[in-house]
């Protein structure tokens, strides 16, 4: 099994969005991958998942974590880097069940015009201290309002282009 993690909990998020849209790319090549929105989490994780303890509310969580191989990480730009809920989920999983040795796909989403260059560049530091094994072609989508239809389908083609040439890689790596 593996997982695309949507990296926020903001309700609605284009990220969420972005993670459907490779999750479907990804059937439409027979691939079958679980999706898992930072929406999801529990509430009070802050105070009952981290540092060794485990809430009944994150046990399902954790499993689908430790049973990925691959894991595609959407990343939205928050203050120039990554969401700090993205770095509390990392730290509530068990260590180093959850990321050692897997493989990571990273790609960053942002309003601005960078698609969150900066972020994927600090969460890839976190990948390598995970010993993640991390797929070089990471994806950097910017104007990320603009780049999606009524559908929530990508809709530019260049962006496609590059989407559809990290699948390819994705399913090599």
């Amino acid at each position: 099994m593996n997982l695309i993690i949507s990296g926020t909990n903001r309700l609605g998020s284009n990220s969420l969005k972005v993670a459907n849209y490779y999750r479907q790319e990804l059937e439409r090549k027979g691939e079958t991958w679980d999706l898992l929105s930072l929406e999801d989490l529990p509430h009070d994780l802050i105070f009952t998942d981290l540092y060794n303890k485990r809430s009944e509310a994150f046990l399902p969580i954790q499993e689908r974590v430790s049973r990925a191989k691959k894991i595609i990480f959407i990343i939205p730009e928050y203050n120039g880097s990554y969401p700090g809920v993205l770095k509390v989920f990392v730290d509530a999983c068990t260590f180093p069940v959850s990321f050692h040795h897997k493989k990571a796909i990273l790609v960053g989403v942002s309003s601005g015009k960078y698609g969150n260059i900066r972020g994927v560049d600090h969460f890839t530091g976190v990948c390598n201290y995970l010993r993640m094994h991390v797929l070089p072609l990471k994806i950097h989508i910017p104007h990320i309002q603009n780049e999606l239809n009524d559908e929530q389908v990508l809709m530019d083609n260049t962006t496609i282009k590059f989407v559809n040439e990290q699948i390819e890689e994705i399913l090599a790596f």
